[in-house]
């Protein structure tokens, strides 16, 4: 990881240089060590950011977080085209890249990525992230000048900003667990969207979308008649593009096929599980199993709950942002330990949103969408008038109300789909706009200290996987058939057939038992920082009920203890 950071300005709005310090500090953690800070300046605009390449030739300074999967592919190219080069680092590449497609070449890349790129000459600032997201980028725009970061906390240190909850989506946060779209908890700070880029030329910014997740079209019938030979080649070879030394490998079929493609190409990548001391239902097993299969150097990870959430506020600070799922603490530990020895891993993340994994995906195809399956119950708050009530107060009753938690963001991400599109192609459309990009942030952050590939989201496979028929993913009840199909090919009868179980978090028993006096001091204490936000006595009710096991809160309650946290940690006026 790099840390990205800095603004563009029209001269009248020229902030100090010595800002960009603070900002850079701010991500540390992402490693800033070889950036140096660059300034162009002249009667009309400044410009400033940590560069980690500057071609004073060409008067052109960029920073690149992530990787550039194709990097090899793209030097070969370019070399046919008469470009040299020093280094062949990515950065190197990128800045050839770009003065061979200029801002098209976003379209070339492959991988996780972020990148700011200031070229002097042409007065322009090209700001840009990969497909699905896995890289973030910020944006804060304040009296003519636009200021980035591949943080929020980055953009805090911008001068004189003041840090507010942008309380509508608080409200989102209260629905979903997190905030979708391009809004933060921090009002004024937004995300660049994924597969977008931004350029900021003459002091303005136009944003752009440069790939659209091809499940948005309707499915066009096409004669493939080797499906699954076409499936498996486009995984080996995005496999091969993100080659890593090390694996996070759970109990089920996604990490365990991603082994048997790196094994069937003679490495011996490092393999690392977690599970939880205790835990009947441990995956661990398993995932030994297809280590010792394949000839893995195995590491086995045993938490306890009381490791785990004592990483609860950092974590929150590290994200900028609630934790949203009690998991992304076992994926802090995970990847800790995985750090350690490894330093690019893979990862089977993206793999339900790509390939039909869930179990709502069933519901669209076997009964028609999600109405038709009994509704799951959330207890919101009201907001008592500090909500925008045009969108529908949130009321809190003693059976709760009846609302899905993605139901709001699928109507909003439904106007984008062709109407024509199937049932479950509009499904895995909204999880991979909504839910996904979220998910990535918290792999972005938990998973400090290694560089995590996702094959899974490799765009080439993503297209061809979108190119199938529907029943090449969801085939009656059976989610990822194809996956399924290949895992027959690949891995041992006992593997392939395997479900996966999941980390199994007793967030429950954590709420009534080890967090008990945590919960309640931070929503029901004096120093409680949101509890002006709801209605006292429903928030109450709700703590006792769950404290006393008449009823299971612990999805809300989560929910609630996290944005109090976040609050405690920002102090937002």
């Amino acid at each position: 990881m790099a840390g990205v950071a800095g603004w563009v300005a029209a001269a009248r709005s020229a902030a100090d240089e010595s800002s960009l310090g603070p900002m850079l500090g701010a991500l540390e953690r992402r490693g800033i060590g070889a950036l140096v800070g660059y300034v162009e300046r002249d009667r009309k605009r400044q410009a400033v950011l940590g560069a980690s390449l500057v071609d004073q030739s060409a008067r052109i300074a960029l920073v690149l977080d992530g990787s550039l999967a194709n990097r090899e592919e793209l030097l070969a190219r370019l070399a046919k085209h008469g470009f040299q080069f020093k280094e062949n680092s990515a950065e190197e590449v990128l800045l050839r890249a770009y003065q061979y497609w200029d801002k098209e070449v976003v379209k070339q890349l492959r991988g996780a990525f972020a990148f700011a790129l200031w070229d002097a000459r042409k007065d322009r600032l090209l700001l840009a992230r990969d497909r699905f997201g896995e890289k973030p980028l910020y944006l804060h725009e304040k009296d003519g000048a636009l200021y980035f970061a591949s943080e929020a906390k980055s953009l805090l240190e911008t001068p004189d900003f003041a840090v507010k909850t942008d309380l509508s989506s608080l409200r989102d946060c209260l629905v979903h667990r997190y905030v979708p779209g391009s809004r933060t908890l921090f009002a004024g700070i937004r995300k660049l969207a994924p597969g977008s880029y931004g350029v900021w030329q003459h002091g303005k910014l136009h944003e752009a979308r440069y790939w659209v997740a091809p499940d948005r079209a309707p499915y066009v019938r096409n004669r493939n008649r080797a499906p699954l030979e076409g499936f498996l080649g486009a995984l080996e070879a995005a496999v091969s593009l993100h080659g890593a030394d090390g694996i996070l490998l759970s109990g089920g079929l996604d990490s365990a096929v991603l082994l048997a493609l790196a094994a069937a190409k003679g490495g011996k990548p490092s393999t690392f599980s977690l599970g939880f001391e205790g835990d009947r239902a441990s995956e661990l097993p398993a995932a030994a199993q297809a280590a010792r299969h394949f000839g893995a150097s195995h590491h086995e990870i045993v938490a306890t709950p009381q490791e785990l959430v004592a990483h609860l506020e950092y974590l929150v600070a590290a994200r900028d942002a609630p934790v949203s799922r009690p998991s992304e603490l076992a994926l802090c530990r995970l990847a800790a330990e995985a750090g350690g020895r490894a330093r690019r891993v893979l990862t089977g993340d993206g793999c339900d949103e790509v390939l039909g994994g869930y179990r709502r995906h069933v519901a669209e195809v076997v009964c028609g969408g999600v109405d038709a399956f009994p509704a799951r119950l959330l207890a919101p708050l009201v907001a008592a008038g500090r909500f925008d009530t045009a969108a529908g107060p949130l009321r809190m009753n003693g059976h709760g109300a009846a609302l899905f938690l993605q139901k709001a963001a699928a109507c909003e991400k439904d106007a984008e789909v062709d109407p024509q599109t199937s049932a479950l192609r509009r499904a895995l459309y909204t999880d991979q706009t909504t839910w996904l990009p979220d998910q990535l942030e918290r792999i972005d952050r938990a998973a400090a200290g290694i560089d995590a590939r996702l094959p899974y989201l490799d765009h080439r496979l993503a297209e061809y996987v979108s190119a199938l028929p529907d029943e090449q993913r969801v085939r009656g009840l059976t989610t990822k058939w194809i996956l399924r199909q290949a895992a027959r090919r690949l891995l041992p009868p006992g593997l392939a057939q395997r479900a996966k179980r999941g980390w199994r978090l007793d967030v429950a028993g954590w709420l009534r038992n080890d967090l008990r006096g945590y919960l309640l001091e931070h929503l029901q204490g004096r120093s409680s920082v949101t509890r002006q936000y709801y209605d006292a006595a429903a928030l109450d009710r709700v703590l006792d009920e769950h404290l006393k096991g008449k009823n299971n809160h612990e999805t809300l309650l989560w929910t609630l203890l996290n944005i109090e946290i976040w609050h405690r940690t920002y102090r937002p006026g």
